[in-house]
């Protein structure tokens, strides 16, 4: 098993994606620290991952203090963090530039980009110390690509994959690695909102619209975004550091 007692904290837990990574790195061996915003929907999440050791922490990721809370909880809890996925987001309000508001470019960034830098910063501590470990940050292609009316998305997500870039650089001496995946329309809960935002009372004709611009013509699964994060998280990724990885259906190769 990949990660037989090793520590996996995952942040944005109770979601799609952090649902799937959960169960992922559990059936690897992994003991898990699982963190969202909110109590029950993350229990109600945690009921369906079946791991050795589930710990679970609430936190608003998009303040500092409550993620130094998270990490010192995983580590007094366990002693170690082998594998943080860094992986709490959300996509704001959808409107063109001329419409948008700072409070909403506040709200996006405080989760998508402080949140990242936040746990980053208390993780990369406990991964100092260990001499080892990986991370693995959740960019999106809109990290790569525009998308009309989700500029704060858009640029939170640019705003990621720099930051993962520049974390690979300061911490490839202390032999930790840190990695992001950019994956397209991902068939969650999240893609509802995007939908709805997008089209209203359209939600079905948008998700179709979305579908066709991938080459493979559907959406992700959570699971396949999940089985990307534990390649990278693993030591058959032990030389892989500072990248992002689409993981978008083709849809990468129509752009530079």
């Amino acid at each position: 098993m990949l990660f037989k007692d090793k520590v996996v904290l995952i942040t944005g837990a109770a979601g799609g994606i952090g649902i799937a990574a959960a169960k992922a790195f559990a059936s690897e061996g992994a003991k898990l620290a699982l963190v969202d915003l909110k109590r029950e929907p993350l229990e109600k999440a945690a009921e369906q991952v079946e791991a050795a050791d589930k710990l679970l922490l609430t936190a608003n990721v998009a303040k500092e203090e409550e993620v130094k809370a998270y990490v010192q909880q995983t580590k007094d809890h366990y002693g170690r963090i082998d594998v943080f996925i860094n992986n709490a987001g959300i996509n704001g309000e959808f409107k063109n530039i001329t419409e948008q508001t700072a409070e909403n470019y506040q709200n996006v960034f405080g989760v998508n980009v402080m949140g990242v830098f936040f746990g980053m910063k208390y993780v990369f501590e406990v991964m100092k110390e260990q001499k080892s470990g990986a991370v693995v940050n959740t960019a999106s292609n809109g990290g790569l690509l525009g998308a009309p009316g989700m500029s704060a998305y858009v640029a939170s997500k640019h705003a990621v994959i720099g930051l993962n870039k520049t974390a690979a650089l300061e911490m490839a001496e202390y032999g930790v690695r840190v990695n992001a995946v950019a994956p397209s329309g991902v068939n969650t809960e999240m893609m509802r909102r995007i939908e709805t935002n997008a089209a209203g009372d359209k939600a079905e004709e948008a998700r179709k619209a979305f579908e066709a611009s991938v080459p493979m013509n559907r959406y992700a699964t959570a699971d396949e975004i999940a089985d990307l994060m534990v390649f990278l998280s693993s030591d058959k990724a032990s030389f892989i550091s500072g990248s992002y990885y689409r993981i978008d259906g083709g849809q990468g190769a129509t752009s530079v």
